[in-house]
């Protein structure tokens, strides 16, 4: 079974844009969790211009679902990952500035930091996973650094799935076949929505979990939260 787990992030770009703490963050990923939610993920960056590090740490208090921590692991990052000890932590080699997650890790090239960074982050019992490109070279040097899973960055699926979805997802087809004879946990996210998701999870039926975020937060203003969570987990379950 595939595990549908949130990604709140854009939540708390709304109660930042006023101020207050309308929504609040951790009343909605409770929610989320009763309407069917199987994990809350979210993704902290150091200008905290959505998540805020301290949503984090009154999160982790209350989330009974899968945590999942996204994040570049620097200092105040790793910090946060070992005080809140989340079920997973999900490594992203995002710059500060970032908007949103736009690349995988160069597996090749950070494979001695990386494989640092897998190793304290199970010295706290967290399960790594690392964001990671859909292409074959840095499958193995991923397996090399000890990570538990790698998440497979989407984007480049959700743009190509309405002129061909067969030739969209062939590359992730391949790389999952990979990552399962290493003895990698699938994960997979970014641009996943309710056209796009069935098709992935069909094409590969292993998928450990999706974290949709945007979509889903869209979808919820027509559908509502409770409704759209069910609509994906639906997707999930074709």
């Amino acid at each position: 079974m595939t595990k549908l787990s949130v990604n709140i992030n854009k939540i708390a770009t709304l109660r930042n844009a006023r101020g207050a703490d309308n929504p609040n963050v951790v009343k909605v990923a409770l929610d989320a969790e009763r309407f069917g939610a199987q994990g809350i993920t979210v993704h902290p960056r150091p200008d905290e211009r959505h998540i805020r590090y301290q949503d984090v740490i009154d999160l982790a208090k209350v989330v009974t679902t899968e945590f999942n921590i996204e994040g570049y692991p620097d200092k105040r990052f790793m910090e946060l990952v070992r005080l809140v000890k989340p079920a997973q932590a999900t490594l992203v080699p995002d710059p500060p500035t970032a908007i949103t997650s736009n690349n995988g890790w160069d597996t090749i090239s950070n494979q001695g930091m990386l494989k640092d960074i897998v190793a304290e982050l199970h010295e706290s019992g967290i399960r790594v996973s690392i964001f990671i490109n859909p292409e074959i070279k840095y499958f193995e040097p991923a397996k090399l650094t000890g990570t538990d899973r790698v998440e497979l960055y989407t984007e480049p699926y959700a743009s190509n799935y309405h002129k061909d979805r067969d030739a969209a997802v062939k590359p992730y087809v391949e790389v999952a076949e990979i990552a399962k004879a290493l003895g990698l946990g699938l994960n997979a996210g970014h641009d996943l929505d309710l056209q796009n998701l069935a098709f992935l999870k069909q094409s590969i039926p292993y998928l450990d979990e999706v974290s949709i975020g945007h979509a889903l937060v869209c979808d919820a203003l027509y559908y509502g939260l409770e409704n759209t969570i069910q609509m994906y987990r639906r997707k999930l379950e074709l």
